[in-house]
């Protein structure tokens, strides 16, 4: 049996940290070694913008040591991400160059969306909890320094994801200036919280019943402990949390650190996490909380494991990137039945053309999402369909994808029907390069000609077969309906299509079937 030994750093707003793990296919992910420093990269970002010289030179220091370890560990592979502290910081770049040359650590920056998704894969590795807890209502708080991601599930499907810029760092540096007693500070956190939590909960928990709460965030494990007990309590009924809650607010934080043995710089924090939390707690109405005591480094070993093909969950997560795809297209009323057909259309199309094309599972469902929705900015304006759709797109987080994927999508959606724009005017204002502007110009192709299909919005047929043979893609319809106006506006849109792949594509009605 190969174990395979894997190092993950997450470079976050108030701690750095590494976790070295043996992966296997018997065993799974097991936790061997876990390194921290405490390093408030945030208080300087959330405050200035800016990362210091002297926290970024004392960072690579931390890193230095890690790689160290690293080596003395002979890890197969690692890898090491950064999250808020670093995205907020108008110095990224010149960061990011002067840390991989000053300890040999290529530093990633974790997009918001990217990030949470990693930390959602860190609890769906617990697949038989988590599996069943999604089934009924359930909400998981994923509280950080910078900010907080609440994520609504039922029936084992991600409803929605939204993020809030309330995390317990970016709190204490709004209420540094006030002078306040451990009461004070938790009705000043809650006066702080209560607008955002209160349009989260008109906009998005109506009419639905969130019977349990996950719990992400640092030292939840800690402060939950059952008085002397050893084993940390995962799960816990709502009365417990209250009473948990209202012991640790009704002592300072020398004694919070000091009892439940939590590092005296980062005791701080504890008082605005814990108002988020029962904040979620009350507004959700919840009466169960699961505490899995997972961290973001645990979500990148999982990922690296799946996609190494270490590990197998059961949990399909690109179904989680399409259900909340569906919702989005959902609240922009967007035509479900024309979606539909656009899907198959669309995907029928991909799968003939795979050795044309080049391209794999991910493009697949990038090209999916585009379909669900491409019709969503017709909720703003339908004059400027493709300009609104673009900007709902790239102002809507979709957990899982990467913001330059989410650029992509985008770009696909809005010259469905907009004029196709080339190289230069498409990267123009992008950090996209030619591999994303070909994507794009494939998903477009393949978009625009299954949209022609149903132009009508009829559906006038259910089926559809693909044939490609001597360069002419022959798409075979069965209906007895009129597709006269299919059949006219296809051409200017195999036009394009037949540009992109060389292949031109034809409609073929089968009548009598």
């Amino acid at each position: 049996m190969q174990i395979i030994t894997f190092a993950a750093i997450n470079v976050g707003s108030y701690v750095t940290e590494m976790k070295i793990y043996e992966l296997s296919t018997r065993d799974g992910m097991k936790e061997i070694d876990c390194i921290q420093s405490g390093l408030e990269l945030g208080k300087d970002a959330f405050t200035r913008q800016k990362i210091g010289v002297k926290l970024v030179d004392e960072l690579c220091k931390v890193l230095t040591d890690f790689r160290k370890i690293m080596e003395g560990y002979k890890v197969s592979g690692y890898r090491a991400c950064a999250t808020s502290a670093f995205r907020e910081s108008k110095n990224e770049l010149i960061m990011l160059d002067y840390i991989e040359k000053h300890t040999g650590i290529h530093l990633e920056v974790l997009g918001n969306s990217e990030q949470r998704f990693l930390d959602y894969k860190s609890i769906a590795s617990s697949e038989r909890e988590f599996n069943q807890i999604i089934q009924d209502g359930t909400a998981i708080v994923d509280v950080g320094g910078g900010s907080v991601q609440i994520s609504l599930f039922e029936n084992g499907a991600l409803i929605t994801t939204q993020n809030i810029r309330i995390g317990n760092l970016r709190i204490r540096e709004k209420l540094s200036g006030v002078e306040q007693t451990e009461a004070h500070l938790e009705k000043l956190v809650e006066e702080l919280i209560n607008n955002e939590l209160n349009s989260f909960q008109k906009l998005y928990l109506k009419d639905r019943e969130i019977k349990n709460i996950i719990m992400i965030g640092d030292y939840l494990l800690e402060l939950m402990q059952k008085g002397t007990d050893e084993n940390p309590v995962t799960m816990i009924m709502r009365e417990d949390f209250q009473k948990k809650y209202e012991e640790i607010i009704s002592q300072n934080q020398e004694d919070v650190a000091e009892k439940y043995e939590i590092p005296s710089e980062s005791s701080s924090l504890i008082i605005p996490s814990l108002v988020i939390y029962r904040r979620f707690i009350e507004i959700c109405n919840a009466k169960m909380i699961w505490m899995p005591g997972f961290s973001l480094n645990d979500g990148i070993a999982y990922d690296y494991a799946e996609k190494k093909k270490i590990i197998k969950n059961g949990h399909n997560f690109d179904d989680d990137i399409i259900a909340e795809a569906k919702n989005l297209a959902k609240r922009y009323q967007c035509n479900k039945s024309h979606t539909k057909t656009m899907e198959k259309i669309a995907v029928g199309i991909f799968d003939k053309m795979k050795k044309n094309h080049g391209m794999g599972k991910r493009e697949r469902l990038l090209l999916r999402i585009a379909v669900i929705l491409h019709g969503c900015g017709k909720y703003v304006s339908l004059n400027e369909v493709s300009d609104c759709s673009y900007s709902i797109i790239m102002a809507t987080e979709i957990i899982g994808l990467s913001h330059l994927e989410r650029e992509i999508i985008a770009n696909v959606v809005r010259y469905n029907t907009k004029e196709f724009e080339y190289y230069d005017a498409i990267v123009a204002y992008s950090e996209m390069h030619k591999e994303e502007y070909l994507l794009i110009t494939k998903l477009t192709a393949i978009l625009r000609v299954a949209n022609a299909l149903d132009r009508s919005h009829q559906q006038k047929f259910e089926n559809a077969k693909f044939a490609l043979k001597d360069n002419q893609l022959t798409i075979t319809v069965e209906t007895q309906k009129d597709i006269t106006l299919e059949k006219v506006l296809f051409e200017e849109k195999a036009d394009f299509f037949e540009e992109v792949f060389s292949v031109r594509p034809v409609i073929r009605q089968k009548k009598h079937f």
